[in-house]
C-alpha cells in the first residue's frame, strides 16, 4: 500500500481534504434547481463508495509497505471492522442532517455551525481516542474555531434585521448534524493499525487506511436505505418525497451530479484517512474541517446567501473567518 511518510506532504494532502469537504456541497446547490436534496444524496451515496473501491486496488494494493487491501481485509478482526463501519453509519445520519440544513439554511450557516461543531468534538474525540498530539495547542486552535461558529450565528441572525426571517430550524438541524458528525472519525481512526516506521509493517489485526475507508463507505451506503429513505418519508421542511421520483424525474446530468459530489467528498475523506500516517489522527481532522471557512466562503461570495443584510453583518463575517483561519493554523503547528 501507499504509505504517506513526509509531515509537509500530509499537511498538503489535508490542504486538499479541507477543499474537497468545502465544496462538494456545491453539486447539492446545483441539482437542489432540479429535485430534491433527497434524491441527490443517494447518487452521492454511490460515489463515495466507489472512489473507496478503486482507491483500496490502486493504491491501496501497490508499493512495498503495509498490506494489500485483500489480504488485509482477510486479516482484520471483526471489532476493527466494526469500527470503522460503524464511523460510516454515524457519519451518514450527521451529513444527511448537514444537506437538510444546507436546504434550509444554506453552505454560509450550515458549514461554520455544523461542520465547526463537528470539528471541535471530532478533534476532541480523536484526541482521546488516540492520545496523538498537542493537547494545549489542539485546545487553543479548538477555541478560536468555536469563536468563529458564535460569530457566524450572530450573523445569521442579523437576517431578520434585513427583512429576511431567518428559520431556527437552520441552525438547530446544523447544530444536530454537528454533534452527530464529531463522534465519527474516532471510529475510523481506533480501527487504523500503526505502521512501524522503519520496517514499514502494519499492526496486525487492525485496518490499513484504505480498508478503513472501504468499510467507512460500505456503512455509509448502506445506512442511506434506513437514514435517507426516513428523510424522504418525512422530510424536515417541504412535503415528503416520492421514491419513484429518483427514476422518474432523474436523468444523467443529474445522477452525474450526485455522484461527483460524493466523489469529491470522499477524495477529501480519503486524503484525511492516508495523511494520518504521518500527521496526528487529531491534526489530520481538524485541519481537514477547515472545510468549515471554505464552504462558508462559497456561501457568501459564490451563492450570496446573506445579500441584502444589514449593516456590521459583513464585519461579523470578516470576524469569523478571522478566527477560524487562526484556529486551522495553530492545529497546523500543534505537530510541533
Amino acid at each position: 500500500m501507499f504509505i504517506v511518510e513526509s509531515y509537509p506532504i500530509a499537511v498538503v494532502m489535508c490542504v486538499v481534504t479541507m477543499l474537497a469537504w468545502g465544496s462538494w456541497a456545491n453539486t447539492q446547490k446545483l441539482a437542489a434547481k432540479e429535485w430534491r436534496f433527497q434524491l441527490f444524496y443517494w447518487d452521492y451515496a454511490v460515489g463515495v463508495f466507489l472512489l473507496s473501491i478503486l482507491l483500496a486496488f490502486t493504491l491501496g494494493s501497490a508499493g512495498a509497505g503495509g498490506r494489500a487491501f485483500l489480504p488485509d481485509l482477510a486479516q482484520a478482526e471483526g471489532k476493527w471492522l466494526q469500527s470503522a463501519f460503524l464511523g460510516g453509519v454515524i457519519f451518514n445520519v450527521s451529513n444527511i442532517l448537514l444537506v437538510a440544513a444546507i436546504d434550509i439554511a444554506g453552505l454560509a450557516v450550515a458549514f461554520p455551525i455544523g461542520v465547526g461543531l463537528a470539528l471541535v468534538l471530532g478533534v476532541v474525540t480523536t484526541f482521546v481516542a488516540t492520545k496523538q498530539g498537542n493537547a494545549p495547542m489542539l485546545a487553543l486552535g479548538v477555541g478560536a474555531i468555536m469563536i468563529a461558529i458564535i460569530l457566524d450565528a450572530l450573523a445569521y441572525r442579523r437576517l431578520a434585521g434585513g427583512g429576511r426571517k431567518p428559520p431556527v430550524k437552520g441552525i438547530v438541524v446544523s447544530l444536530a448534524a454537528g454533534l452527530l458528525m464529531g463522534w465519527f472519525y474516532s471510529f475510523v481512526a481506533q480501527s487504523m493499525g500503526k505502521i512501524d516506521p522503519v520496517a514499514k509493517t502494519l499492526e496486525p489485526g487492525k485496518l490499513s487506511p484504505y480498508t478503513a475507508i472501504v468499510l467507512f463507505s460500505a456503512g455509509l451506503l448502506l445506512s442511506n436505505f434506513v437514514w435517507n429513505s426516513i428523510m424522504m418519508v418525512r422530510p424536515l421542511s417541504g412535503e415528503p418525497v416520492p421514491f419513484r421520483d429518483y427514476f422518474s424525474k432523474g436523468n444523467f446530468r443529474l445522477h452525474a451530479i450526485g455522484i461527483l459530489g460524493g466523489l469529491i467528498w470522499n477524495t477529501g475523506m480519503s486524503l484525511s484517512i492516508i495523511a494520518s500516517t504521518a500527521a496526528p489522527p487529531a491534526l489530520a481532522y481538524g485541519l481537514g474541517q477547515g472545510a468549515t471557512m471554505v464552504g462558508a466562503l462559497w456561501g457568501v461570495f459564490i451563492w450570496k446567501e446573506f445579500k441584502g443584510a444589514p449593516a456590521g453583518t459583513n464585519k461579523l463575517l470578516a470576524a469569523m473567518f478571522v478566527f477560524y483561519a487562526a484556529g486551522l493554523a495553530i492545529l497546523i503547528a500543534s505537530k510541533h
